[in-house]
């Protein structure tokens, strides 16, 4: 790929480099209304995201780094990427499927498994495939027993960029022998701009009645509950940081939000999943999904010594997540809607995270 300088002002050089015998490359993603999405092959993750404020001026609204290096160095391994084989959590790294008990997932969250284990899909290298100036393909093969879930798994991403000024995320997986999935994307966004240092003035709206409730490992712990009369209730717009700090168990055990939401929407179809918008500059993000449920993270353990593409520090809360995805722990919970993907089935799933204007 021929070296560029993006909107953003990120050089492609910089994403250049041989990581586990493969090359990693930053991909450029442009529409005729002169937005820009990067994406790096390195997770197959977001690097930027450039769209334009009420002023017209185009505003990088996603955290990220300005290096492959960086990535490779940063105390924060998700910004942007893609979490697999299994996004979120699984308690004790252990889970049951067809009378086999799979028992050798890392512990890297506490006592549990997080986001597919010490090297999941946000620290592999992907093949890439430009596919036109808006559509760019990552194709990744999981083997069997890689951080210790069963099958050869075969999954593809494709990022496109619409002209409507939407990111469209598309999964699609395959495998040869049974196995548990759950992909997300973990773009951090703030809509103020990436550098700005909090996300407590966006206002957040949550297509959701219930949440639910974790114990202080972030393990669901029980059926899901009402938002009604809580801190979690988002069905009406609200700054995020209005209840955040109040003494309410799951912001307790979270430092935050840190919370699945259960969509008021059929599991598989495609759906409103959630608002945001900046009061600074106008910026709104509409998130729709075909997954059932959406993890909002507002950077709860970000510490400001993560420094940006403007160079500026991200501090606690400096960004906030939407990650459209299945349960947590759904391998050892049935009641919770199945992540379990066998030979024969394709998985398949959509995000979109359009953006526009509040005049």
């Amino acid at each position: 790929m021929e070296n560029n300088e993006t909107l953003s002002g990120l050089s492609t050089d910089n994403f250049r480099k041989l990581v586990d015998g493969k090359e990693t490359v930053l991909c450029i993603l442009k529409n005729s209304k002169g937005c820009e999405v990067t994406v790096t092959n390195y997770g197959a993750r977001v690097v930027s995201l450039l769209v334009p404020d009420k002023n017209g001026n185009m505003v990088d609204v996603v955290t990220g780094h300005n290096s492959i290096d960086e990535y490779l160095n940063t105390e924060e391994p998700y910004f942007g990427a893609t979490c697999g084989r299994y996004g979120n959590r699984i308690a004790k790294g252990r889970f049951e499927l067809d009378g086999v008990v799979y028992d050798q997932l890392a512990i890297n969250n506490g006592p549990n498994n997080l986001h597919g284990g010490i090297k999941g899909f946000n620290s592999v290298v992907w093949d890439a495939r430009q596919i036109d100036d808006a559509t760019v393909e990552f194709t990744y093969l999981s083997k069997d027993g890689e951080e210790g879930f069963p099958g050869n798994l075969e999954t593809t991403i494709t990022f496109r960029l619409s002209d409507d000024n939407e990111l469209i995320i598309d999964y699609k997986a395959t495998t040869d022998k049974a196995t548990v999935l759950n992909l997300t994307n973990h773009s951090y966004f703030n809509l103020s701009g990436e550098g700005d240092p909090s996300i407590g003035d966006h206002l957040l709206t949550i297509n959701a009645d219930t949440y639910l409730p974790t114990d202080d490992t972030a393990i669901p712990y029980g059926p899901a509950e009402k938002v009604e009369g809580t801190p979690m209730d988002f069905r009406t717009p609200k700054e995020v940081g209005k209840e955040i700090n109040e003494d309410f168990e799951a912001l307790i055990f979270g430092k935050g939000y840190d919370h699945t939401f259960i969509l008021n929407k059929e599991e598989g179809e495609p759906g409103f999943c959630a608002r945001c918008v900046s009061p600074k500059t106008g910026i709104i993000m509409d998130t729709y999904t075909t997954e059932p449920g959406v993890q909002l993270y507002t950077g709860n353990w970000m510490t400001g010594n993560c420094i940006g593409k403007s160079g500026k520090p991200y501090p606690v809360r400096a960004a906030l997540c939407l990650e459209t995805q299945h349960y947590p722990d759904s391998p050892n919970k049935p009641e919770y809607p199945t992540t379990v993907l066998r030979p024969g089935e394709v998985f398949e799933s959509k995000t979109v995270y359009a953006f526009s204007i509040d005049k």
